[in-house]
């Protein structure tokens, strides 16, 4: 039986896009880093792929007779240069599409990938887009705006110092941001119905601006959070002192200047919403935290 193959598994994003099929009764091959990471999927009535995204003739031999693809591409914070590593990991993609000739890939994106330049870490993005369609196969682009789950990333901060910083241009604008269990549903939903032509599919979610965030944030933490404005000249060295590298630094920093700027807007064929509130992910996040728990950079 032909199955659909899941990237991602282990983060936000990918289990829920392998849950959702499997409960629809679909088959799943599950692409996981390591071997002790397959058993649990394998319970769940998966198979298991052991392999990185990064090795082009694993991944073409776990695509062979897959009936669609969902992946995203992991980001490397390790990486000496942030950008060129998500290109090679990019290239190893398309080129084990194209070697199995997969027909339809759902790929988690983001808002801003239809740019080339200026967005930070979604350039990397935009290149693995472009070079899946040149793969040949129909793309369904899941172009998600801000997750909700990177609030995590303040949470230390919050709970060890009292404060939530704010890179924006003023605490008080509104920005979409999605819980990425609805990103998941959707790119299963999509999954499942192959688009008669490539599509990029914006996603958005309720609008909160960081003061809302830093006041609920701190209900959830029981304690008052001052919110602390940092300007753009001391946003690489804020994140160089949040313990990011100087290269990951100056890519995030474009980021947030996009983002500031409205730059980052949704610009694709059609657009979804996600439901979730913000609550319900600070909810489970500060209890994880409290739990002695951590959530991944980047939330996929």
């Amino acid at each position: 039986m032909s199955a659909y193959v899941v990237a991602g598994v282990t983060g936000h994003v990918g289990s829920v896009v392998a849950g959702d099929l499997l409960a629809r009764g679909e088959a799943v091959r599950a692409i996981v880093r390591r071997e002790d990471q397959a058993g649990a999927w394998q319970q769940k009535g998966a198979s298991a792929a052991v392999g990185s995204l990064a090795d082009r003739q694993f991944l073409g031999g776990a695509l062979a007779g897959a009936r669609a693809f969902f992946t995203l591409l992991p980001p490397d914070y390790a990486a000496h240069d942030f950008l060129a590593a998500m290109r090679r990991v990019a290239d190893a993609i398309a080129g084990a599409v194209r070697d199995s000739a997969v027909p339809h890939v759902v790929m988690l994106s983001s808002q801003g990938a239809e740019l080339p330049a200026g967005t930070g870490p979604i350039r990397g993005l935009h290149y693995l887009e472009n070079a899946l369609r040149a793969a040949g196969t129909k793309l369904s682009a899941v172009r998600a705006c801000y997750f909700q789950e990177n609030i995590a990333e303040v949470i230390p901060v919050a709970r060890q110092e009292g404060i939530y910083p704010n890179f924006m241009p003023s605490a008080d604008l509104a920005v979409p941001m999605v819980a990425t269990r609805d990103i998941g549903r959707l790119a299963a939903r999509l999954m499942l119905s192959e688009p008669e032509a490539s599509q990029a599919v914006d996603l958005l979610g309720p609008e909160y601006s960081n003061r809302r965030l830093c006041d609920k944030l701190g209900a959830a933490l029981g304690k008052t959070l001052r919110l602390v404005d940092i300007p753009p000249a001391g946003h690489v060295p804020a994140l160089m002192q949040a313990g990011l590298g100087r290269d990951i630094a100056e890519v995030m920093a474009e980021l947030y200047a996009a983002m500031g700027s409205g730059l980052i807007a949704p610009k694709g064929d059609r657009l979804e919403k996600g439901a979730t509130e913000i609550d319900e992910v600070i909810g489970a996040l500060t209890g994880q935290a409290q739990a002695g728990g951590t959530a991944a950079r980047g939330a996929v």
